[in-house]
């Protein structure tokens, strides 16, 4: 396991970024009715891909940044998933763990993707961590940004309120946009202020965070009420097998402490967990080169790996079966 800092030379992380970023297409793949908007780079049908799953309440256009750096190497999808920014939002929809997982899996099933190397932020966590263990068979990699297989945790603020029938409603009626904007920033005034998130990205996030959202996130919530008893479980089911991981996490975040970034690794022992000091819980938006760095610098030595012809034999090496 190695750790690391923010402190990396600029020089370093301009080495790993000097290339030409891939071109964003977007399109859309439907499960079982529901549809789900996406954002694609890299090659259209390769079965070997970057999958990014974003969390509450977040969408595919939180990485825009990553899709264009990890697409000039390889195919990358990230999703909008269901009740979240443009995607379709039924009231029936299941905002579990595995309502989402099997969402996810239709979709990959869809786009034809069978080598997954999954990156994972909050929520998308849980959801893409829950598909993982059912598929370990397809799970290439796991890079997990300020989420993971939680255990010990306790909600922050906000999910205490909207956990509660009627005041969790009454709260999202009454969330303005400056006040959605803010909570976002920083959960709680008295901690220390992760760096700013940029205005053009809240105001993003607050146009998508519309009335069947805002009611998304009340049922995803109230699934995943017990979500710290789903940790060692699944911590327990994907340690059983060596999976390449990469842990990023802002120290800041007033969401999901920093505390429980080195949880990560009872799940992934040779995990590599890099702690960004001044970010919060938007790591890829707030510190997008130290993240895309570090992220590239994981998945290159994949890639290349899985690209490597197997060797062919010539005639006569094959010897006849006696």
């Amino acid at each position: 396991m190695a750790e690391t800092g923010c402190t990396r030379g600029t020089h370093q992380i301009e080495q790993l970024r000097r290339h030409d970023v891939a071109e964003i297409r977007t399109s859309e793949v439907i499960v079982d009715g529901v549809r789900s908007p996406l954002l694609a780079t890299g090659p259209d049908h390769d079965s070997t891909a970057v999958v990014f799953i974003h969390g509450n309440p977040g969408s595919s256009h939180d990485f825009r940044g990553l899709l264009a750096t990890v697409g000039d190497h390889t195919r990358a999808v990230a999703l909008d998933m269901p009740g979240f920014g443009q995607a379709d939002k039924p009231r029936n929809f299941s905002q579990s763990a595995v309502g989402h997982a099997r969402h996810l899996d239709g979709a990959l099933a869809k786009l034809a993707i069978s080598d997954v190397h999954l990156v994972l932020h909050d929520f998308g966590g849980l959801w893409g961590l829950t598909w993982a263990a059912a598929h370990l068979e397809q799970v290439a990699s796991i890079t997990l940004m300020n989420t993971g297989a939680i255990s010990e945790h306790r909600w922050h603020w906000p999910a205490r309120l909207w956990l509660v029938r009627g005041i969790g409603e009454l709260v999202m009626r009454l969330t303005t946009t400056a006040a959605f904007k803010l909570i976002i920033q920083h959960g709680y005034a008295l901690k220390p202020w992760p760096t700013p998130l940029p205005a053009d990205f809240l105001a993003h996030m607050a146009h998508d965070f519309d009335a069947e959202t805002r009611d998304a996130v009340l049922h995803l919530y109230r699934a995943s009420r017990n979500m710290g008893e789903f940790g060692p479980a699944l911590a327990y089911l994907l340690r059983q097998h060596a999976i390449p991981a990469l842990v990023i996490w802002g120290a800041r975040d007033h969401f999901l402490p920093v505390k429980h970034a080195h949880q990560q690794l009872d799940a992934f022992p040779s995990a590599e967990v890099v702690i960004l000091d001044k970010a919060g819980h938007f790591p890829m938006i707030s510190h997008p080169a130290q993240t895309e760095a570090a992220v590239t610098r994981f998945l290159k030595p994949l890639l290349a790996q899985a690209q490597v012809p197997a060797p062919r034999l010539d005639a006569e090496q094959i010897q006849p079966a006696r």
